[in-house]
């Protein structure tokens, strides 16, 4: 790779299409991630999964802490860098300011781990394990750092797919060997952690090579760092870390909370309950999340030329999300019970959680993503105020009726928080830029969505088991189809490729 002044192309809805499909394919982690929470639990109960998911909540918010923002940061730096070696520099500072500080902090955590293990809640068998598990799984802190900085490096080169092998074959579905091979051994509550653990350091090796495809590694470890390059990432990165961290705060935060204010296996399980619903939750989220990490580098090289070619840009994802979203969230509402049935007895108390995320994310998925925009087009204290919104709303809502709800009524805050959030962003973006969302197409695919969300609720009072699912699963397909060819314009379509021709939608 030579050092050479480079000149971002324009954006494309094509080229968004492709780039929001690739990343898709990446976030399908996540989908694996949901459909292998039953075996977890199956394996090793719901407590012990909840304990799980308390310390990878923990670990994620100190990620968020440590990191700096250097994953967003990347995304606005290196399209705007016109040097090789100066873009070489800005990786190269993201992971040392991100990596080296993480190790640290993981050997504080393993060296500290007796004391820590006296804060969270957790069952009587689990109990004996919980400083073990705590100082062992501390290191995943610095390798989940760097798999996110890495891969945020190369979605920085606009490169969306390749990180797809590294999350769902080598992080995801290693994870699932690793969790059953450690069962089979006789590992109870330090399995899934171990797992874990494992999972993420070969991720983490998988991330050289593919940082080596879009950087050269030598020019990587000998770049200078220029002052200038240096001060815009750190700023870049600190203007943006209280939003992420907020917005962060929303996903990890909840079951650790609950794991907090309510005892012994009590709180294991609640947490663990949450968190299977809200990972159910997030698989319509895949959508919309998928034209965030694309437009993220794509609307600060766009804005920097052409701020006014960013509005059919988000016209655009914000149509195909809704109309992808808001059937698929009618499916799982409706199809709750059946898709809760394969977990353990006990977690089908998770169906009231599930209804009110779901919900709450199909009503995000209606104005796109807002908030992506807002953030990577130079609005530096907005992205603030929008996660400040939604934490506050959060935090007061959690404490009036978590103790009184449990698991429930932390769902109801989380969903009041992501749909506040989402469309305070939306009205900023109308008021500083001019962009909506909304219009003709968008609201005549939301008549259609919301049609066959009618019918699903219709087949699910008629019919039950097996045919209930089998109905419900025919009107999503049939109005999945009716939304994407009435809810988006001709160009939205065409620009869906090879997808659109086989689907007949052009």
């Amino acid at each position: 790779m030579t050092i050479e002044a480079r000149r971002e192309p324009a954006v494309t809805r094509d080229e968004l299409a492709r780039g929001a499909g690739l990343a898709g394919l990446a976030r399908m982690g996540a989908l694996i991630e949901a459909f292998a929470q039953p075996l977890y639990t199956w394996l090793f109960g719901l407590a012990t999964y909840g304990l799980y998911v308390v310390l990878w909540g923990a670990v994620n918010l100190l990620a968020n802490i440590v990191d700096l923002s250097m994953t967003s940061a990347l995304q606005r730096v290196v399209p705007a860098e016109e040097s090789e070696e100066r873009a070489h520099g800005a990786v190269k500072l993201a992971l040392l300011v991100s990596v080296i500080p993480a190790v640290l902090i993981a050997a504080l955590i393993m060296i500290q781990a007796e004391a820590i293990a006296t804060i969270p809640s957790v069952a009587p068998e689990d109990a004996a394990a919980l400083p073990q598990a705590i100082a062992l799984f501390a290191w995943a802190l610095p390798l989940w750092i760097f798999v996110e900085v890495a891969t945020s490096a190369a979605r920085a080169r606009r490169a969306f797919g390749p990180e797809i092998r590294v999350r769902i074959l080598w992080e995801q579905l290693a994870r699932i060997v690793f969790a059953a091979l450690f069962f089979t051994i006789g590992l109870q509550s330090l399995g899934l952690m171990i797992a874990h653990l494992c999972s993420l350091a070969l991720a983490a090796v998988l991330c050289v090579p593919l940082l080596a495809r879009y950087y050269d590694l030598r020019l990587l470890i000998r770049a200078p760092i220029p002052r200038g390059v240096a001060a815009n990432l750190l700023l870049s990165g600190i203007a943006l870390l209280p939003s992420n961290l907020s917005r962060r705060m929303l996903i990890d935060a909840p079951p650790v909370v609950l794991n907090l204010m309510l005892p012994g296996a009590r709180g294991a399980a609640a947490a663990g309950l949450f968190e299977i619903a809200r990972k159910i939750s997030t698989i319509p989220h895949i959508v919309r999340q998928s034209f965030q990490y694309v437009l993220g580098p794509l609307s600060s090289a766009q804005a920097r030329s052409d701020r006014a070619a960013i509005a059919p840009l988000y016209g655009f994802a914000s149509r195909v999300s809704a109309a992808l979203v808001v059937p698929l969230g009618g499916l799982l509402i409706f199809a709750g019970s059946d898709i809760l049935s394969i977990y353990r007895p006990e977690v089908a108390a998770a169906l009231p959680l599930l209804w009110v995320l779901v919900a709450a994310r199909a009503l995000e998925a209606i104005v796109g993503p807002a908030a992506t925009i807002v953030e990577m087009t130079g609005h530096r204290l907005l992205p603030l105020v929008n996660s400040l919104i939604g934490l506050l709303l959060w935090a007061v809502l959690a404490a009036m009726l978590t103790p009184r709800y449990g698991p429930l009524g932390m769902a109801i805050a989380i969903a009041a928080a992501i749909v506040a959030s989402a469309y305070a962003a939306t009205i900023e973006l109308r008021i500083s830029d001019g962009l909506s969302p909304f219009g003709r197409k968008l609201f005549q695919g939301l008549g259609v969505a919301l049609s066959g969300v009618a019918l699903m609720a219709l087949a699910e009072a008629a019919a039950g088991g097996p045919a209930r699912f089998a109905a419900v699963f025919l009107i999503w397909a049939a109005t999945s189809w009716l939304t994407l060819r009435y809810g988006l314009t001709r160009l939205d379509r065409e620009a869906l490729g090879g997808v659109a021709r086989r689907l007949r939608l052009v």
